[in-house]
């Protein structure tokens, strides 16, 4: 056992040696709070549970510069009700920029809706590499907190097309963790339906 000695005189700082680190109690260290998306992005497609199928189609306006967005349906969503059903609405977000959101009208008491709305999102095309679609899929509760169903992030918009004409994509939901699901909000007041 190799036990080195300490100056514990005070006023002092013990003498570190070579490979030796100091640390102190209460130190944050920022490796240990990394962002789930950060943390799971490597493995995250073999083990997600899915629960569903949403819809849309993507294309980009070059003479206005927007990136044309038209959520167009979801399949087979997992029931929240105690009736058997759901009442889901969709949230668009056009990453990096969380401020900028669009949603959907709730569709009442469905597991298949039809969605068919459309939303531009303004973005300059040389922009678009740098940016990833969030769609989050919940189910509208008037008397409590909304509930998550799932997640669709299309990381690369350039992978189904060039976007010049329009593109109809399919993806997997990617059912709510306990982690994503507290990230809800209350953004549906009773007005806003």
């Amino acid at each position: 056992m190799n036990v080195s000695s300490v100056d514990f005189s005070m006023g002092t700082e013990p003498v570190l040696q070579r490979g030796e680190t100091r640390t102190s109690i209460g130190r944050i260290k920022p490796e240990l709070y990394k962002q789930k998306s950060v943390d799971s992005e490597g493995n995250r497609k073999d083990d997600v549970k899915t629960c569903g199928k949403l819809n849309f189609t993507l294309q980009y306006d070059y003479e206005n510069e927007l990136l044309v967005v038209n959520i167009v349906k979801a399949l087979e969503l997992p029931a929240k009700d105690f009736t058997g059903t759901s009442d889901p609405y969709v949230k668009i977000y056009l990453l990096p920029d969380r401020k900028k959101k669009f949603q959907t009208r709730v569709h009442r008491k469905t597991l298949n809706p039809l969605f068919d709305e459309v939303f531009q999102f303004p973005v300059a095309y040389d922009q678009l590499s740098n940016r990833k679609l969030h769609f989050s899929i919940y189910d509208f509760d008037r008397f409590s907190r909304h509930d998550m169903i799932g997640e669709v992030i299309l990381d690369n918009l350039f992978e189904v097309s060039d976007l010049s004409r329009e593109a109809t994509v399919w993806k997997d939901i990617h059912c709510a963790t306990t982690v994503s699901n507290k990230s809800a909000n209350f953004s549906l007041a009773s007005g806003d339906i």
